[in-house]
């Protein structure tokens, strides 16, 4: 029922820089928290950036300071801005969203791949 639409992945060369987007839909409750989660080959699924509807942005340590998320007002889009690309940055990345009610079930897309590779 929840579906996200993500883009931005693809091949990039260390040092680099890209953009992943996603909008969601599909609730009528909205959300209350966006973001995006990677899992590389043989490693866990970790949250890279979430953007809450109070509170501030989480970050993953790795990323933090080089990336920035963002969101838009209505909680229904968010973005991940990546710098300084290591190919330990290497997954596949999840769009990420959270129902806005207590107990709210947590959502994740299909991925995108993103490669970052000379």
């Amino acid at each position: 029922q929840v579906q996200f639409m993500e883009s931005g992945g693809g091949l990039v060369q260390p040092g680099g820089s890209l953009r992943l987007s996603c909008t969601v839909s599909g609730s009528i409750f909205g959300y209350d928290a966006v973001g995006w989660y990677r899992q590389a080959p043989g490693k866990q699924r970790e949250l890279v950036a979430a953007i809450y509807k109070t509170g501030p942005t989480k970050y993953a340590d790795d990323v933090k300071g080089r990336s920035i998320a963002s969101a838009d007002s209505g909680m229904k889009s968010v973005s991940l801005e990546m710098n300084n690309l290591k190919p330990e940055d290497t997954a596949v990345y999840y769009c990420y969203a959270r129902e806005d009610f207590r107990g709210g079930s947590e959502y994740w897309g299909q991925g995108t791949q993103v490669t970052v590779s000379s």
